[in-house]
């Protein structure tokens, strides 16, 4: 048995060694019961349970081609969005209350976006499949583990590449391209592509000028 536990009286609150502390003392940690990760308004959970439902029951079953009633679900939750945009079934929002989508964002199947800080899309800009967009982070410095919400920015013209990493607070600027799998942790410039772990400018992308345009959304694609 350790000092923590010998020192420790019936009934009190379990205490962590060194939590925090360099000099290896003794740090008293919440129970797991007492936590508040993500501090939430009461209004802000009775939206996120009654979100959960509506994307399990009404988005996520939704077909192909129901694009707009998925963007309609999103706008009934707050969400700001600029038509046209299309945005697959298999794709994952939380707190949707907290997404800003320009025109012409194209989001592929199983993107998640989870949105506990604002997270800002410009328009034109395409996310591909298995991405992964978040705009919260644990504080690692607290005791608690508290979750802070640091927003995300997006530009426009950016592409997002297969599997690729958003972290909170960073900024991607416009017709930044993101490679496949690759993450990234803080601000990446405009116009470059961007690759690795973290995420670095390795060259210039083609200009909008000289690149194809986007082929045209269907019919079936807008909202």
């Amino acid at each position: 048995m350790s000092h923590a536990e010998s020192s420790a009286s019936p009934g009190a609150e379990p205490l962590l060694e060194g939590a925090g502390r360099r000099d290896g003392a003794i740090t008293k940690v919440p129970a797991p019961r007492d936590r508040i990760f993500l501090p939430q308004s009461v209004q802000e959970r009775i939206m996120v349970f009654w979100w959960s439902v509506a994307r399990l029951c009404f988005f996520r079953v939704s077909p192909n081609m129901m694009n707009g009633w998925r963007v309609l679900l999103l706008r009934l939750f707050g969400a700001k969005i600029q038509s046209p945009v299309s945005i697959d079934r298999t794709v994952r929002v939380e707190f949707p209350w907290n997404l800003r989508l320009g025109r012409n964002v194209r989001i592929a199947h199983q993107v998640i976006i989870n949105c506990m800080g604002e997270i800002s899309i410009g328009e034109d800009t395409r996310i591909s499949q298995y991405a992964h967009i978040i705009s919260g982070t644990h504080d690692y410095g607290s005791v608690d583990m508290r979750i802070v919400r640091r927003p995300i920015r997006i530009g426009r013209g950016v592409w997002i590449a297969a599997d690729a990493f958003v972290g909170p607070g960073v900024t991607l600027g416009d017709e930044c391209l993101l490679a496949a799998r690759s993450s990234a942790f803080r601000d990446l410039p405009a116009g470059q592509v961007c690759i690795g772990e973290p995420a670095r400018p390795v060259h210039a992308r083609k200009s909008a000028e000289t690149a194809s345009p986007p082929p045209a959304m269907s019919q079936g694609d807008q909202a």
